[in-house]
């Protein structure tokens, strides 16, 4: 089998031109939140024709609602229409003003309507309670990974390789939503958190198999260098991690393609991760190992460190 392990600047390659441009999509866009987290109403109507939304959001607009948002959902035949807008209480006088606004346009079907609203404070809490959730988890795979692989000669670089491998994947989604809700408007809910701690999950996952065979082969001296017992470590695991990320891609394509449009973004998001979570556990968090123990990463701060202080050096002796 092709030495996997000597060519990791290769799969750090590749892992950074999909970073980049994810990182420069947070930073710039950043996500697109759903009313989970900023407060407002999911409004669900259905017509019995068709009905322009740009005709729905006018209406809106003149009954005091100008920064509504409206897409069409489910099929052309369902004549289904998903307004977000600010605040709206069930029952309230505003609401049964809206709707007899809407009214005008066409005739609305009452057992296709659906509301969902959250206040804002709530929202706030959501998100805080989702940040604190991911670096809480963060945290404890960090020192579970550090106890289980204690009887190593560093068991907290298997945590962190396991963690910046974790990030990888984090970061991807993040960025891959970041990109959608830019160019088309996909919004992330409280169910995409779930999808992501639960990606977060299948990564770490993935990640101590290999790690565990690594740590077996180190105790039987399975090869002579790091490097090689690496590399063959990647090769005794790789075709168990593909069969078992490909049976749940396939199943996630599944859902995908035949689900409810209310399940979509939270199956792709876990399509993302999945693909993603392999890739980081065979290509990067291995070869992060590798590349301590013969001192590269150690080389880079190195060389970082020389460079900051050669102008100060330089500074003094003028």
């Amino acid at each position: 089998m092709e030495h996997i392990a000597s060519r990791r600047n290769t799969w750090f390659a590749i892992s950074a031109a999909l970073l980049i441009p994810c990182i420069l999509a947070l930073a710039i866009h950043g996500l697109n939140f759903g009313i989970d987290f900023t407060g407002g109403s999911a409004w669900e109507i259905q017509y019995t024709d068709s009905v322009d939304t740009e005709d729905i959001v006018s209406v809106l607009a003149a009954n005091g609602l100008p920064n509504s948002r409206v897409q069409q959902v489910g099929g052309d035949s369902e004549h289904r229409y998903l307004i977000r807008t600010a605040e709206i209480r069930e029952g309230s006088a505003e609401k049964q003003k809206l709707t007899d606004a809407l009214a005008t346009l066409g005739t609305l079907n009452p057992s296709g309507e659906s509301l969902n609203t959250v206040g804002a404070s709530v929202g706030n809490s959501i998100r805080n309670r989702s940040v604190l959730a991911v670096a809480a988890a963060s945290v404890g795979i960090l020192l579970y990974i550090a106890f289980a692989f204690r009887n190593t000669q560093r068991p907290f670089l298997y945590g962190i390789a396991a963690i910046v491998a974790m990030l990888h994947d984090a970061l991807i989604v993040l960025g891959i939503f970041a990109i959608l809700g830019w160019l088309f408007d996909v919004e992330v809910d409280a169910l995409f958190i779930t999808a992501l701690l639960t990606i977060i999950g299948f990564s770490v996952h993935d990640t101590i198999v290999v790690f565990d065979r690594i740590r077996e082969n180190l105790v039987n001296r399975a090869a002579n260098s790091f490097e090689d017992i690496v590399n063959y470590s990647i090769a005794q695991t790789l075709v168990r991690s593909v069969n078992t990320s490909l049976t749940v891609v396939i199943t996630l394509l599944a859902l995908y393609l035949f689900g409810g449009s209310s399940t979509k973004n939270f199956v792709l998001a876990l399509l993302i991760g999945v693909i993603a979570g392999t890739y980081s556990s065979i290509f990067n968090a291995s070869q992060i190992l590798v590349a301590w123990e013969t001192h590269e990463i150690q080389n880079v701060f190195n060389r970082i460190l020389r460079r900051r202080q050669t102008p100060s050096t330089t500074t003094r002796a003028a």
